[in-house]
């Protein structure tokens, strides 16, 4: 049993490096598709998202999920500002890649948890502890900063932050599962995503049928680099602790910023170092608080389930206290996923999607 329990614990981390190396490691190929525009590398996305989706629901045959949602409005309505807002996340992230601005980008996705917090405060009043608000702090005076660095606020990087950051907060209030959702989102974005490419065509702008069929392919393959990551992440966040997912987020950005440095050669003067000098911090503070929070609340509940054992009954606990110490993990556990505790929105960015429900974990998502 414990060889078991290890096995899985070894193959979600490897789906969770896998997950998020994905997502660090794409800017290396967006550029693949030029001569295509941002916008029609988008809408390709779109299309193609949804028919790999598709294909994998058909699969695994998960398609009663949809007649519920098209039975309450109100989530229906969420899941289509849920597509507007990662339509604009996409779009974004695509266009910055592809104009020199991976540096740019991969701040937007240090600063996401940051931002999730401070949006917990304003829209959901929640309440900070101390270390939590120096984090937030640091990280504006870090936006303050590079404000200077760049001679302009950095638009790329608080787009894509402030962008994903509502998303999770919207996909909360839907509570899908991640193939689920990327299906319900796709679905909103299809004919718009396609009405735009037979506009395309119909103007001689279209690169699709122009460039060859290794264009094309990977013009297509857009739905697979959207959907895989996304597998992967589902398969880990079933086997591995929030904590875990929290601190393996930050390898994407981490990732993007590498590469934007020393592959792509984008310009480091010493103000930018500076600015994400800051945000690093910020988010050192944010992961070693939640952290430590964690560990508090998981001795907390050894001790609740053990005590509220009745001595005739073996097995049984507490429900009120192991729900509330447990409660009080998933809080600390949150907010090291740059989740503000009863918030539970997503972490981080590009990708839609979130374990599904009986994962037992609040959505996290990628580019």
């Amino acid at each position: 049993m414990a060889g078991t329990s290890k096995s899985e614990g070894r193959t979600g981390l490897l789906n969770g490096l896998a997950a998020y190396g994905m997502w660090g490691l794409v800017p290396l190929f967006w550029p693949l598709l030029k001569p295509a525009g941002a916008t029609e590398i988008l809408a390709h996305r779109m299309v193609w998202s949804l028919a790999f989706v598709a294909v994998a629901l058909l699969v695994v045959r998960r398609w009663a999920w949809a007649g519920e949602l098209l039975r309450q409005p109100r989530r229906l309505g969420l899941v289509v500002i849920a597509a507007a807002v990662i339509t604009v996340n996409w779009g974004v992230y695509i266009w910055a890649v592809n104009s020199g601005h991976v540096v740019e980008a991969s701040l937007g996705y240090f600063i996401n948890p940051l931002v999730t917090i401070a949006m917990g405060v304003l829209i959901l009043k929640e309440r900070l502890r101390p270390v939590q608000w120096a984090a937030v702090g640091v990280g504006f005076s870090a936006v303050l900063v590079l404000t200077i660095g760049f001679g302009r606020p950095p638009w790329i990087s608080l787009t894509l932050a402030f962008s994903f950051a509502t998303y999770g907060l919207v996909k909360k209030k839907v509570n899908l599962g991640g193939v689920e959702s990327l299906a319900a989102e796709t679905a909103v974005q299809f004919l718009p995503a396609l009405g735009y490419l037979l506009w395309l065509s119909a103007h001689g702008g279209l690169t699709f049928a122009t460039e060859g069929i290794g264009h094309a392919a990977l013009l297509a393959s857009t739905g697979l680099v959207t959907a895989l990551p996304l597998v992967c992440f589902g398969a880990a966040a079933i086997r591995v602790p929030l904590s875990t997912l929290g601190l393996l987020q930050y390898l994407a950005p981490v990732f993007q910023f590498l590469l934007g440095v020393l592959y792509f050669g984008e310009a480091m003067p010493p103000e930018r170092w500076a600015g994400f000098a800051m945000v690093w911090l910020a988010l050192v503070l944010l992961t070693g608080d939640a952290l430590r929070t964690s560990r508090r609340a998981a001795r907390t509940l050894g001790p609740a389930i053990t005590e509220s054992k009745p001595p005739a009954v073996a097995g049984a606990t507490d429900p009120a206290a192991a729900t509330a110490a447990t409660g009080a993990v998933r809080e600390a556990e949150s907010v090291a996923s740059g989740i503000p505790g009863g918030a539970a929105v997503a972490a981080v960015s590009g990708a839609p999607g979130a374990p599904a429900p009986e994962a037992g974990v609040p959505p996290l998502t990628k580019q």
